[in-house]
């Protein structure tokens, strides 16, 4: 068994435990990767031991670095300070990546879910919920739409994650919805400069589950973008083929 098996069944052994839960390990990896996943996902935000993190945290890095790490400054511009990649956020090594969030900070609770909120929690480690969790605490209330927060990245390759909560779109896009995803690009900026932030890679803000037109959010992306970024260097980060198409229209005017 390699040390990185051995890691996975401690973790998984160890979450069980902390639930009170007995369950026979699967044998199959694929299978003991979706278990993993599925109890990080549902854990609550709670301290964990030194051991556990010390595990964790070895378990996590060995995994994004055989995803393969993607440093930006390796990535061509396709304009002056802005990059256009499609990768998996987690893997990008950059000065903050941007999380779509929801209005409670505090991740996808969803086993296995595909939203990027549940990837980059699942794989900077049970230390960013906690810290979500601190930081909602000490505010009082729900994260408004646009807003955004500043976190630590932990295992991820970037140092930073700034998580916004965009707009939840219910039938016809509204001004307000458009103004709102508009926010949460600006916003973002704005922490980044306090903290003197130098790239940001955004993803596709609102246009997954809370459902915004793929085009128009694009569209309100490179129009926002340039005009707040100042000098930041900024990499827009999409998933799918047909966002970068369009990214790719917009940027490069073809």
């Amino acid at each position: 068994m390699s040390p990185q098996d051995e890691r996975r069944q401690w973790l998984i052994k160890a979450l069980l435990a902390e639930r009170g839960e007995r369950l026979e390990i699967p044998v199959d990896t694929q299978t003991q990767n979706q278990l993993l996943r599925a109890l990080l996902n549902v854990r609550p935000p709670m301290p964990a031991s030194g051991e556990f993190l010390q595990v964790q945290d070895a378990y996590l890095q060995e995994v994004i670095c055989r995803k393969g790490i993607t440093n930006y400054r390796e990535l061509q511009p396709i304009q002056p300070g802005i990059y256009l990649w499609q990768g998996d956020i987690t893997t990008l090594k950059c000065g903050a990546i941007v999380n779509a969030a929801n209005s409670q900070m505090l991740g996808c609770f969803h086993p296995n879910h595909g939203c990027i909120d549940n990837a980059i929690h699942t794989f900077a480690g049970v230390q960013l919920r906690l810290e979500c969790a601190d930081i909602m605490k000490n505010q009082g209330h729900e994260e408004p739409t646009g807003g955004a927060k500043i976190t630590d990245a932990y295992n991820l390759p970037c140092e930073y994650i700034l998580h916004t909560v965009g707009p939840v779109v219910s039938g016809n896009v509204k001004p307000e919805d458009e103004q709102d995803l508009k926010d949460c690009y600006i916003s973002c900026l704005e922490i980044a400069k306090e903290n003197g932030i130098k790239s940001v890679a955004f993803c596709c803000i609102s246009t997954g589950v809370f459902r915004f037109p793929n085009r128009l959010a694009a569209e309100i992306a490179v129009e926002t973008v340039p005009k707040y970024k100042d000098d930041m260097e900024v990499i827009f980060n999409v998933f799918k083929d047909s966002d970068y198409k369009i990214y790719l229209e917009y940027l490069s005017g073809t």
